[in-house]
């Protein structure tokens, strides 16, 4: 590369940008699949077991928890194998998975499946594609991830229609097929076209020049594992503090959005309104996306995080009090940060640790985020069948984003990010 100067906010590049579609491709899959879909495929499979709607939500409660044995078993492959087949085998094993919740009558099965889905899916995207991502662009991670989680958007926007229709012509048992197909193919993608680090396609992280990566960036310290073990990891406070924090947006916008059209039914819309208002808002859900990742490059990841929960607190309280003209105006708000929220669960630990030894950070870091994040299930199921309504869960959320706002000011997010302390004695 040439050039003294950093490369400007949107340019990361022609195989940056190809690296963002790939993790885009991958956050669509995540929605399709645990989160999203579920405001379709649960009330079909509800009918087709003989359960209640919410007693099949909570069992992904239960795929999350056990996702925590599979991100902790996946964190370790992903160290050994790289991201790019970590990604790809993730993808098929949990497309596989996904067609068999679809064709079980057993509330059990069903249940395993679920765990499978949810375990590598998410590794796919989490691990696998959070660590491509920090990777590739350890200083514009948020701008990277605003980019990557527009992928949840489509999925909010395209997949719960699509599914629909594809479940009305095939039915559950069919209909899950195509998009179990579509991440094979991805999967195929990532082991052939995707490479694990930027200086495997011959360009610098966040697509800067020689000259500023010499400079700028920490080049000394290139260890794997950037000096980290799992058992020094648990025993930093940074580490307990990230995971937590980031957590907990993406708790509270996986429990609005995988309910939100049983939720707006709730309130009287038939269901067609309900699809309707929830393509509108994923696809407004997109710029925001964006505009939250910009935000986060601009102020850093600690302050976004910070508005982002007082935004949701305001969000949630004003969808809370069931007044009509009320109810519109928190849904655009929740549309804002919908794919935000997903920013941090990547951006966070990486101002925090840095891209050096992200893969191992990752692996201890994640699998207690997947943990924490599949709690949402338990409370929208459970408020569900104890009062026949979401809206007591959006109180339980709402304290879960102000506790975040104490928790976020209580630690140092670049406490051991190496390229920041380069950049920081470079400047001095």
């Amino acid at each position: 590369m040439s050039g003294s100067k950093k490369s400007s906010a949107v340019d990361l590049g022609l195989h940056g940008y190809g690296i963002i579609l790939f993790c885009m491709l991958l956050f669509f899959f995540y929605g399709a699949f645990v989160t999203d879909g579920i405001n379709i495929t649960a009330s079909y499979l509800a009918q087709k077991l003989n359960v209640q709607e919410g007693t099949v939500t909570s069992m992904n409660t239960i795929a999350g928890i056990a996702g925590f044995l599979f991100f902790i078993f996946i964190g370790q492959v992903n160290q050994k194998i790289g991201s790019k087949t970590t990604a790809g085998i993730c993808l098929i094993i949990g497309a596989a998975a996904y067609v068999v919740t679809g064709n079980t009558d057993s509330l059990v099965i069903y249940t395993i499946a679920m765990c499978f889905v949810t375990g590598n899916i998410m590794s796919a995207v989490y691990i696998a594609g959070g660590t491509l991502t920090a990777q590739w662009f350890p200083k514009k991670k948020g701008l990277a991830m605003g980019y990557t989680t527009m992928g949840l958007c489509f999925s909010s926007a395209f997949y719960v229609v699509l599914i629909a229709i594809l479940i009305n012509r095939f039915g559950i048992n069919g209909g899950v097929i195509p998009p179990a197909a579509a991440a094979v193919i991805l999967a195929f993608i990532s082991f052939i076209f995707v490479k694990n680090t930027p200086q495997e396609r011959g360009v610098n992280p966040d697509n800067v020049s020689d000259e500023v990566y010499a400079a700028e960036y920490d080049t000394v310290n290139e260890d794997a594992d950037g000096g980290w073990t799992v058992g020094r990891l648990l025993k930093t406070k940074e580490m307990w503090l990230s995971a937590i924090c980031s957590s907990i947006p993406t708790c509270c916008t996986v429990g609005v959005m995988s309910r939100l059209i049983p939720r707006n039914m709730g309130l009287g819309m038939s269901i067609e309104t309900a699809l309707a208002i929830m393509t509108a808002l994923s696809l407004l859900s997109i710029p925001g996306s964006f505009l939250v990742g910009l935000i986060d490059d601009k102020i850093g990841t600690r302050k976004t995080m910070i508005l982002f929960s007082i935004w949701y607190i305001a969000a949630l309280m004003i969808n809370f009090t069931n007044y009509m003209p009320c109810i519109y105006l928190s849904l655009c708000m929740f549309a804002i940060t919908t794919g935000g929220g997903g920013n941090f669960t990547v951006s966070l630990p990486a101002s925090v640790f840095g891209r050096q030894g992200f893969a191992k950070v990752n692996s201890v870091v994640f699998p207690i985020q997947g943990l924490l994040t599949a709690l949402n299930y338990t409370i929208t199921g459970t408020i569900q069948n104890l009062t026949g309504s979401l809206r007591n869960s959006y109180l339980i959320f709402a304290a879960l984003c102000l506790l975040n706002i104490f928790l976020l000011r209580s630690f140092d997010d670049k406490k051991y990010n190496r390229d920041f302390a380069a950049e920081h004695k470079a400047a001095e």
